[in-house]
């Protein structure tokens, strides 16, 4: 038998905030790069636009998780 634990956090302070979107484009560029498509804007040019990053798919995926990581 397998159980699975989900437990809840709660971010309520811009910083943990912000990392926690950062996490969430990631993900969502993750996918992208996979082939999912999305309806609007990509999150490719998105992060290219919000952080200033150069490059294709992966190399942008690279400087993103660089940020997160705090590199």
């Amino acid at each position: 038998m397998c159980y699975i634990v989900i437990t809840m956090q709660t971010y309520d302070t811009p910083e943990q905030i912000d990392a926690f979107r950062l996490r969430a484009l990631r993900g969502a560029l993750k996918l992208e790069i996979l082939g999912m498509r999305r309806g609007g804007r990509s999150v490719y040019s998105i992060v290219k636009e919000e952080f200033g990053f150069k490059g294709n798919k992966q190399k942008v995926l690279e400087q993103l998780e660089a940020k997160i990581n705090g590199k």
